[in-house]
């Protein structure tokens, strides 16, 4: 019980303290790029770290198959099922195993290097996935009083989660992950600190690359989940295929962005507007993200499905009055033009996530959402994408003839 209110009290924190300061996060003027120092993107850090992630899970089996004979009941029973699914019967581990020196020196490989490495796993994908869409965006976000906000509000839900799942390690995990709040909002901050990356218009194209990406991604990171920080590293010969595609689907979009023109046609205002609620969305979800996922299982459901709704809805109110200062002698009917135009996509999006989403059922409610959510952007940004192609070829198409009358030299429509 104490569990449940804690982690919906870091719900409710988190969403306030995002829809407070996030709008003055966006709208201050961005910092200066600084010159001196190399550029290291987010994917590059996010892929490092993933690295460490697996080295520590081989050098975990490492100190099980010596320590402790390939018997995991001394943590096991600490767990909620699921955990554990080692890779003990790899040959390729068991002889890394049998001429390891000093095996006892990896006990840190239990539980507590993946305490000080699952902060900056999350951090960085989300940081990654921000840089993709708006550069800008990575930067003011990372270099505000979001950052280390969202870092704080991360810790003390996985701290909450140790607790609740009481080991003999847990005051060691609760330390180090407080160690790890404080260094990781300082990495990325510097890494922005040096990052020059240029936006780029967020047209239909580069926005469908976008979610592509985000999908690719989001997957991968999954799979990290499932095979490394659970422990189950026995379960990557069943996920390598399913990583591999990920990560070849990720390349391709990836190089695929990188080669649009950079001075691209503007984008008509569906998809500007689509475009400004999701980077909206982005900003707004980036502190209580982790307390919302987490608020499914160890919370209150209804609670945190109202607060990313409430998150989504404050994106498309904010994108909205964006739209509404766009100069037009009708204003109020140019932003009602467009709420009609996204009511018609939203309708087609939500058919495509509900099919993909019957399709994925039995699957991992993450995987589930994470599917049915990119379905739904995709057909609302194509529809979007439609809408204002056939917007312009109106407003470009020639008027009808006219004839002149007689008598009076005056034209009059035929």
């Amino acid at each position: 019980m104490a569990v449940r209110v804690l982690v919906d009290a870091a719900v409710l924190a988190s969403v306030v303290a995002a829809l407070a300061l996030t709008p003055r996060a966006l709208g201050r003027l961005p910092d200066p790029v600084r010159a001196a120092g190399r550029s290291v993107s987010p994917l590059v850090a996010l892929a490092l770290v993933t690295g460490l992630i697996y080295v520590n899970q081989v050098l975990f089996t490492v100190y099980v198959l010596r320590v402790h004979d390939g018997d995991v009941s001394f943590i096991a029973p600490y767990m909620p099922a699921g955990w554990f699914d080692l890779a003990t019967h790899s040959p390729v581990l068991r002889s890394l195993a049998r001429g390891f020196p000093a095996p006892e020196l990896l006990a840190p490989s239990v539980l507590r290097v993946q305490a000080f490495l699952e902060l900056p796993f999350v951090l960085l994908a989300f940081a990654t996935v921000t840089r993709w869409l708006d550069p800008g965006l990575y930067r003011r976000i990372a270099r505000s009083a979001l950052l280390p906000l969202a870092s704080a509000s991360y810790t003390i839900v996985f701290c909450v989660v140790e607790w609740d799942l009481h080991n003999p390690y847990t005051a060691d995990d609760i330390a180090i992950r407080a160690l790890s709040a404080v260094l990781t909002p300082l990495l990325i901050a510097r890494m922005a600190a040096h990052d020059s990356a240029d936006a780029r218009p967020m047209t239909a194209v580069r926005l469908l690359l976008f979610i592509g990406s985000l999908g690719a991604l989001g997957v991968l990171v999954l799979v990290v989940y499932d095979t490394a920080l659970l422990y189950n590293l026995g379960r990557l010969p069943e996920r390598t295929p399913l990583a591999l595609e990920g990560v070849g689907a990720l390349g391709v979009l990836r190089l695929t962005a990188a080669r649009l023109p950079a001075r691209s046609p503007e984008p008509g205002p569906a998809v500007t507007l689509v475009g400004q609620a999701v980077r909206r969305w982005l900003a707004l979800f980036f502190v209580p993200a982790l307390a919302i996922r987490y608020g499914v299982t160890f919370g209150t459901p209804a609670l945190a499905a109202g607060a990313g709704s409430l998150t989504l809805a404050m994106a498309g109110l904010y994108a909205l009055r964006d739209a509404s200062t766009v100069q037009d002698p009708r204003p109020y009917r140019h932003v009602f033009g467009l709420v009609a135009q996204l009511g018609g996509a939203s309708l087609v999006g939500a058919g495509a996530a509900y099919m993909v989403a019957r399709w994925a059922a039995g699957s991992y409610y993450e995987a589930t959402l994470l599917l049915a959510s990119a379905a739904f952007l995709v057909a609302a940004i194509t529809s979007c994408g439609l809408l204002d192609a056939g917007t312009r070829r109106r407003a470009s198409s020639p008027s009808r003839p006219l004839r002149l009358s007689s008598g009076r030299g005056r034209r009059r429509p035929s």
